[in-house]
């Protein structure tokens, strides 16, 4: 069995995150932490548009000829 037909773990990364308390962290750790989620926004989001245009392209290679 390969690894991607493992079931994926419940709660997620983000999940994880979302439950933490916030309050022990100073401003500058907070503003610091606002950038690396940002960032991982802008990956997830990139990766994201990569992936419908490599389906876009699939499905266009393997779409029926209209009659």
């Amino acid at each position: 069995m390969e690894l991607d037909d493992l079931p994926r773990p419940k709660g997620d990364a983000a999940s994880k995150l979302a439950g933490e308390d916030l309050s022990p962290y100073s401003q500058d750790e907070l503003e610091e932490r606002i950038a690396l989620l940002e960032a991982e926004i802008a990956r997830v989001e990139k990766h994201r548009l990569n992936a419908a245009a490599h389906r876009d392209a699939a499905d266009a290679l393997f779409k029926k000829p209209e009659p």
